[in-house]
């Protein structure tokens, strides 16, 4: 009997087979496993809505270290509180508003402090006397993927890196870029690698955004020079945004040692939030339509010149078949004419805001006006007089003669109205 039909070989052979996949199975599977595991997130910060102020210098000098502290720390509120603009407050008033301290770098001599400070202010003590600090547009979600190109390899969620930790670390709580921060876990170190910031398919890209709940990309990207092991540290810094890798701008920046970096990332990632919000500014930072084709709306005009196209289409068709004109159109309804959209008219409404519940009533009594298609504040303060961008189906004599109806007293202004109750 040939091996080849032996029963006892034919099992053997089988048993192999089996081993072999078995062994194969585990080998990917270990693969894959490696690719998702190991420590490579960074969970981002809770950004707050507190007002942040970072990078306050001190050096005082004093009988002690402790009371040269004290007397730093005091400073360094104050210095915070100017630099936003605020008004002029008591010592202990201005204490009053501080939510935290936050100690970026210090040393603490016999006689002397020497530190880098941060001041947090309370917004919700602190706003009404700074009159509209944080009351901004905010941008749509951006999803944001920090690129570090160092040693010849450019890397982003893959393994954790000063760039990832930066971006992670960073408080962007009034800020008014929306970031969206992955966490590189899990099966994102597959989803978001360098190589998807090259992409350029919209559906790809939607798929993406829809996993993350954001409207956009913004890609900062930091290519790291080492000049030696330990030494100078050169770094070049780009800010680029969506899926076709927009260009918006770069700078540079220099670490003089290694233990230096991470300063410089933090500074670094404070200057792609400038540039963001420049661009925001500018209009430059708009989320692309072409990455949300279901939302698109097309015009009326537009719609009645396709359905008159498929009538015309069916048409042909039906005197193919030998239909008469008559039977063609006797069902077909007249085309109703595109109504015409009222014009928008931008007009600025100065409102006498002395608490937030008149605040409150204010916008709400706005928003429900039938001409007013949206609202917007441009600043809000609470015991003085907020701004509001309000957009009229009318003139601003009409508006004026709407909020006149509803029992505001109402001046008029060039372009501009100022209401109170």
């Amino acid at each position: 009997m040939s091996s080849l039909t032996n029963p006892s070989f034919l099992q053997s052979q089988r048993l192999t087979l089996l081993a072999v996949t078995a062994v194969l199975l585990v080998v990917c599977g270990a693969a894959l496993f490696a690719q998702v595991s190991g420590d490579r997130g960074i969970a981002p910060v809770a950004s707050t809505t507190d007002i942040d102020v970072r990078g306050i210098e001190v050096d005082i000098r004093g009988v002690s270290g402790v009371e040269a502290r004290a007397r730093a720390w005091r400073d360094a509120k104050r210095t915070a509180w100017n630099r936003l603009g605020g008004p002029d407050i008591s010592d202990s008033e201005l204490e009053s508003l501080v939510a935290a301290i936050i100690v970026e770098e210090e040393q603490i001599g016999p006689r002397r402090y020497i530190a880098r400070l941060g001041v947090i202010f309370d917004r919700q003590r602190a706003g009404g006397l700074l009159g509209g600090i944080g009351a901004q547009a905010r941008s749509a979600p951006m999803l944001t993927l920090p690129v570090l190109a160092a040693g010849g390899t450019s890397t982003m969620f893959e393994v954790r890196n000063p760039w990832q930790r930066a971006w992670a670390e960073h408080q962007f709580g009034t800020s008014p870029i929306d970031y969206v921060r992955p966490t590189g876990v899990s099966g994102e170190t597959l989803l978001l690698t360098y190589g998807q910031t090259r992409r350029r398919s919209r559906a790809w890209w939607a798929v993406v955004l829809d996993e993350f709940r954001a409207a956009d990309i913004l890609v900062p990207i930091a290519r790291l020079e080492y000049q030696w092991p330990g030494g100078p540290v050169e770094g070049r810094f780009t800010a680029r945004h969506g899926p076709d890798n927009r260009f918006l701008g770069e700078f540079s920046m220099r670490a003089d040692s290694v233990e230096e970096l991470p300063d410089m990332l933090d500074r670094a990632v404070a200057r792609f939030d400038e540039m963001f919000t420049q661009a925001l500014g500018e209009g430059t930072l708009r989320p692309d339509p072409t990455l949300t084709l279901d939302k698109i709306e097309v015009s009326p005009e537009i719609r009645a010149l396709l359905e008159e196209a498929i009538r015309a289409e069916e048409a042909q068709q039906a005197l193919a078949a030998g239909e008469t004109f008559d039977q063609i159109f006797a069902d077909i309804p007249p085309v109703a004419q595109p109504v015409q959209a009222p014009t928008l008219t931008a007009i600025t409404v100065q409102v006498v805001t002395p608490d937030p519940r008149s605040f409150d009533a204010a916008l709400t009594g706005i928003r429900s006006l039938p001409a007013v298609s949206g609202l917007s504040v441009s600043s809000t303060a609470i015991g003085g007089t907020s701004v509001l961008q309000v957009n009229y189906a009318g003139d601003i004599a009409q508006l004026a003669e709407d909020l006149r109806s509803t029992g505001w007293q109402v001046s008029e202004g060039n372009n501009a109205l100022a209401i109170a109750r």
